[in-house]
């Protein structure tokens, strides 16, 4: 019996020592952990920015709870503002541009990693090169260009930019995922008498979910946060998208801080929600393409 009871406490011993967690490791998750506070207190501080007035806004601390939360700030930004008109228009260049960059670029990945012709390499230095020019160098021949064409003013200038800057870093995240598919996939559906087209569209973009799923969400917060092709390029209120419409609170003697507060806090939220609707497949797609086999 003694025995036994010896071994049972070096076997309660020896779980209850894997359990420790090491100096090292701790010191980790303590950095860890102070560092996600620190992303956190600034969206806690804009939260309680967009309920005080402007005298709550100069005259507190800056996490100070608000005396009196001025929850009208937001249905004022909503009505009065034109906020809604404003989200809807982001909704929509962000959404068109993110899925035509998305789609165009997993195209162009496919046609260049998985099939082989002549000028595959020429054509994908070239769209590498996009990742060189710096993007606002380009904002008075872009002005010219769309002048001359009619389509100053109108969406799809926005959304025709949008897409042509963002497919070089798009194609470079898929072309590492791209090039670990089997090709034994592809063989495979060719056998079967499945077109490149169908093979394309039923076979291989459902596998690449998690990279684009990466890609769609790195679009988004460009497209959506992107403020000077905007205001180049969009001249009716009707137009202007949220990160150009917020200056409606900015007057030449004074500004509304808690009505941009809430403007922002309601630009913030599609994002935040995308990002944790998408974390999974954001993690997975960023480290799919790392380990070959």
């Amino acid at each position: 019996m003694p025995s036994n009871t010896a071994a049972v406490e070096k076997t309660e011993g020896l779980r209850l020592g894997s359990l420790r967690i090491r100096p090292g490791k701790l010191l980790l998750y303590v950095i860890l952990g102070l560092v996600a506070v620190l992303q956190i207190l600034p969206l806690i501080w804009l939260v309680l920015f967009s309920l005080k007035d402007n005298q709550e806004v100069f005259n507190l601390a800056p996490f100070a709870l608000p005396a009196d939360p001025q929850w009208s700030n937001y249905a004022r930004v909503w009505t009065d503002g034109n906020i809604g008109l404003y989200f809807f228009n982001s909704v929509i260049v962000t959404g068109t541009a993110v899925i035509l960059t998305v789609l165009l670029a997993s195209l162009v990945t496919f046609a260049i990693t998985r099939m082989q012709w002549k000028l595959n390499k020429l054509v994908l230095g070239l769209f590498m090169v996009g990742l060189m020019i710096p993007v606002h160098s380009t904002l008075i021949p872009l002005f010219s260009f769309f002048n001359t064409i009619g389509l100053m003013d109108h969406h799809l200038s926005i959304i025709l930019t949008y897409t042509a800057f963002n497919l070089p870093l798009t194609m470079m995240i898929l072309l590492g995922f791209y090039y670990t598919l089997p090709r034994e996939l592809e063989e495979a559906a060719i056998m079967d008498g499945c077109s490149i087209h169908r093979m394309f569209f039923r076979i291989i973009l459902p596998i690449t979910a998690p990279v684009v799923a990466t890609t769609a969400i790195i679009n988004m917060i460009y497209n959506w946060n992107e403020f000077v092709f905007v205001n180049t390029f969009i001249s009716s209120d009707s137009l202007k998208t949220l990160t150009v419409g917020i200056q409606n609170f900015i007057g030449q003697y004074s500004t509304d801080w808690g009505a941009i507060g809430a403007t922002l806090v309601i630009s913030m939220l599609p994002i935040l929600i995308a990002f944790l609707i998408l974390s999974n497949k954001i993690v997975e797609g960023m480290t799919s393409g790392s380990v070959k086999g």
